[in-house]
């Protein structure tokens, strides 16, 4: 063949192997391009990061037939970390956390630009990091590719395609990559800009959660409001306050004046250091907020401006919240309003009734038109009340005088001074448990004991000043036993009450010592009374009353043992025997009248 011919067609081989050449690299670019498409697909439909950057990995992977591709995403303040990976055959990989600095990735992501070598572990083009040597030395990889992903100048990591063999990159190769990492660094931002978004959405929904919990908290305390303020209108003792607010709060809660005396209390409270209650005091007078006094206790202040100030103490396990201290507070308030009003009411109320109290004391025969003038200070003058001598034993009467304005006020009674002595007149049967209500709260109040004598009921207002000369007795009685500081009306006081009562009553008396064996005797025809006579009257001796009764000892030893089943085991004190056998006397005297009666009676009809 002629030279020129020869010529000729190596050029026209060298033109087919261009052409084919060409037409291969296009359809690489186009498998390329179409694959792309493919994994910008899978990848919007990711709503999951770690699914994502899984697909991410395998699309890489299979892009440019890499034995292995890897993700890593940039540490908030140092270097980055492999995410992800595909195509691993060791556990070292994933985690990896690679230095600033170290590694074609983290040149990637300084420069903005792709880097890659033929031989990760022979090129010295880079700085190594002993790290990431050992994982690819591991991994057996030679060639590696790294391109930034960023997405709005943000860098967002970097993704790396590598190669167990030594190979050259071509720069479609690198194109191709480069163009999935953009795709890839976009869907990354998007999930995480998705994440924010329904972060900021479940704190929204968190912080309606939590509003709408306060305002519950907000109008449960606007209702408990309602019903404290209803209390102080409706003229509600401290008790009521406290009861009210403790239940609410879930908690013990004391009202107690400065001085640490308990004016009011659902419980007890553990010991508490005075200076600890005087400086919660001043705390939350200044601060207008209740203060912790210890971990599970905490003080409101209480000011009347008319007295000294006052604390609310609340004891619970669970922590105070905001609402729930407001709602200390409030009833703080509300008790420092009870007391003021009360301290307001008696005041302005207190001349009138003091009168009034005093012309009923002063005569058994009231004025025309003391009725009406007694039902417009609150009280029925029809009803049954009952009277009591109060002697504060101090140096506190002005005190005890307020305090008994505002307390016959709320009771709807009414009080006087008698010398060194108030007197209340309230409505009541039970002149017993008046007098010991009284004693209890004043003693409470003045920090000292006093001591109340009480007598009534008394029917109407005509018997009112005999009741009380019987409560004045009553009380000068309990102070010459030595009784100061002590509660008790004539009944409580056996024979002594017998003999200071207006009434004597005897009937009462008797049924009140020995009527539970005279009882049992009636009901049994037994002869436990002769028994109790014979007893006494032989010395307390069963033997000898044993033979006044013409019985068997034993027999005088079973009724006495029945005795004591009736009266208590408490029946042979001296004090209590001493008022056995005045009843038994009674008894016996009674008896005797009656029978006189009734045989007078049976000696007129026979006539």
């Amino acid at each position: 063949m002629a030279p020129e011919q020869l010529a000729e067609l190596e050029q026209a081989i060298r033109l087919a192997r261009d052409v084919n050449a060409s037409a291969e690299q296009r359809r690489r670019r186009e498998a390329g391009l179409a694959a792309l498409i493919d994994a910008t697909r899978d990848m919007a439909l990711r709503d999951d990061l770690d699914e994502l950057l899984d697909a991410i990995t395998c699309h890489a992977r299979r892009l440019l037939n890499f034995d292995m591709a890897y993700v890593s995403l940039r540490l908030p303040d140092r270097g980055s970390y492999v995410r992800n990976s595909d195509g691993e055959t060791t556990a070292n990989s994933v985690g990896l956390e690679i230095d600033s600095g170290f590694g074609l990735g983290e040149w990637a992501q300084t420069k903005q630009a792709p880097f890659w070598t033929s031989d990760y572990l022979a090129d010295d083009r880079f700085p190594h990091s002993r790290k990431i040597d050992e994982v690819v030395s591991a991994e057996g990889l030679h060639a590696v590719l790294a391109v930034p992903m960023s997405q709005s100048g943000t860098v967002v990591g970097a993704l790396y395609g590598a190669h167990r063999e030594i190979r050259h990159f071509t720069p479609d190769d690198v194109s191709l990559l480069r163009s999935l990492a953009v795709l890839s660094a976009f869907a990354i931002e998007e999930i995480r800009r998705m994440g924010r978004i329904q972060a900021r959405a479940a704190d929204a929904e968190a912080v309606g959660a939590r509003l709408a919990e306060r305002l519950g908290r907000m109008e449960r305390l606007a209702e408990l409001q309602g019903r404290l303020t209803g209390l102080v209108l409706g003229g509600g003792a401290l008790r009521d306050v406290v009861e009210t607010a403790g239940a609410e709060l879930d908690g013990v809660l004391v009202l107690r004046r400065a001085d640490g005396r308990t004016l009011a209390a659902t419980g007890e409270l553990p010991v508490l250091d005075p200076d600890c209650t005087v400086k919660a005091i001043a705390d939350s007078h200044a601060t207008g907020a209740p203060v912790a006094v210890t971990d599970t206790v905490w003080a409101a202040h209480v000011t009347t401006g008319v007295a000294a100030p006052g604390i609310l103490l609340l004891q619970r396990e669970s922590p105070l919240t905001s609402e729930d201290g407001l709602l200390l507070y409030a009833a703080g308030q509300t008790a420092a309003l009870v007391q003021l009003f009360g301290h307001s009411a008696g005041a302005a109320a207190g001349p009138a009734r003091d009168e009034c109290l005093d012309a009923l004391l002063t005569t058994s025969h009231p004025p025309r038109g003391m009725a009406e003038r007694v039902r417009r200070l609150g009280l029925d003058p029809d009803g049954r009340h009952v009277v009591l001598a109060v002697r504060p034993e101090g140096a506190k009467q002005g005190e005890a005088a307020v305090w008994a304005s505002s307390y016959s006020y709320r009771h709807y009674g009414l009080k006087t001074v008698r010398g060194d002595c108030l007197v209340l007149l309230l409505p009541g049967t039970d002149a017993s448990s008046a007098a010991r209500a009284v004693g209890d709260e004043l003693s409470r109040f003045l920090g000292h004991p006093v001591t109340v004598g009480a007598a009534g009921p008394a029917a109407g207002l005509a018997p009112v000043a005999e009741v009380y000369q019987e409560a004045r007795r009553c009380l000068d009685a309990l102070v010459s036993l030595g009784g100061t500081g002590g509660t008790a009306a004539a009944h409580d006081l056996g024979f002594l009450g017998l003999l200071l009562s207006d009434d004597h009553d005897v009937e009462a008396f008797i049924a009140s010592t020995v009527g539970a064996v005279v009882d049992y005797d009636r009901k049994r025809s037994t002869h436990l009374v002769a028994t109790l006579e014979a007893y006494f009257t032989s010395g307390s001796s069963p033997m000898r009353a044993a033979g006044h009764l013409h019985v068997h000892t034993n027999t005088v030893s079973r009724r006495l043992e029945r005795i004591t089943e009736l009266l208590g085991p408490d029946w042979q004190k001296p004090a209590n025997a001493l008022e056995l056998q005045l009843a038994l006397r009674l008894l016996r005297a009674r008896d005797a009248v009656c029978r006189h009666t009734d045989n007078t009676g049976e000696g007129a009809g026979t006539q």
